[in-house]
C-alpha cells in the first residue's frame, strides 16, 4: 500500500512548500515510519489540499491510500472530520466518492498545536529567552483556539536572544521536523489517530 498525505501548509511560495514537506516529512519518519513513509504533497491553502486530494482520490491506483490533512480551524464538535469539514462555515466540503472515514484528518486547531506537546523542542529550537510560562497552560491542546496558540507562541518568544519572534513561514516547519510525534500522539488524540491510520495502511 503507498500512502499520499495532501497537506495544508506552505502557501503559494514554492520553496516554502518544500519546506512544508520537508517537514512534515521528518515529523513522520521520526514518528518510526521508516521504508512505509508516505509521500507527502504540501498544497498551500486548505481549499487546494482539498482539491489536489479529490483528484488524487479520482485516479488513485490499486494500492493507493489518500489522504487529506488540514487544521481543522474550530474546536471539532462532529463525530467525524468529514462531518466537520461538511458543516464548518467557511469548507462545507462533501466527502468524495471513494473517501474513507480514515480518509480525512484534522490537526486540531491548527498545525502548531502540536508543538505545545514538545514543549522542550520548542525550547530546544528557540533558545536563550523563551518563555514556556507564556504558553497556554490548557491540559488538552486540542481545545485551545488558534489565536491562543499562535499568539502562546509570539509571547514566549519575543525575547529570544539567537532567534526571533515566531514567525510561520520562517520557524514552523523546522520546528514540526524536531518533535518527537509520540509526545504529540499523547497529547493530541486526532495526531494519533493519523499516524495509527498510516500504520495500519502500509
Amino acid at each position: 500500500m503507498k500512502v499520499r498525505v495532501y497537506v495544508e501548509g506552505g502557501g503559494d511560495c514554492a520553496p516554502l512548500r518544500s519546506r512544508c514537506r520537508e517537514g512534515f516529512s521528518k515529523f513522520f519518519r521520526n514518528a518510526g515510519l521508516g521504508r512505509a513513509m508516505p509521500k507527502v504533497t504540501a498544497c498551500g491553502s486548505r481549499l487546494s489540499a482539498y482539491r489536489k486530494f479529490c483528484t488524487a482520490l479520482a485516479n488513485a491506483k490499486d494500492g493507493d491510500f489518500i489522504v487529506l490533512l488540514v487544521d481543522s480551524e474550530d474546536p471539532v464538535r462532529a463525530a467525524s472530520a468529514w462531518q466537520h469539514l461538511h458543516d464548518r462555515k467557511g469548507d462545507r466540503w462533501t466527502r468524495p466518492s471513494g473517501a474513507s472515514d480514515d480518509s480525512a484528518h484534522l490537526m486540531v486547531q491548527v498545525m502548531e498545536s502540536w508543538f505545545l506537546a514538545d514543549k522542550e523542542a520548542l525550547s530546544g529550537y528557540f533558545g536563550r529567552g523563551f518563555r514556556e510560562t507564556a504558553l497556554p497552560a490548557h491540559g488538552n491542546i486540542e481545545e485551545i483556539a488558534k489565536a491562543d496558540v499562535l499568539t502562546g507562541l509570539k509571547n514566549a518568544t519575543h525575547k529570544c536572544a539567537t532567534k526571533s519572534q515566531y514567525d510561520k513561514g520562517q520557524h514552523s516547519f523546522d520546528i514540526l521536523a524536531r518533535l518527537e510525534p509520540e509526545r504529540v500522539s499523547e497529547r493530541s488524540p486526532r495526531a494519533k489517530q493519523l499516524l495509527t491510520t498510516i500504520r495500519q495502511a502500509v
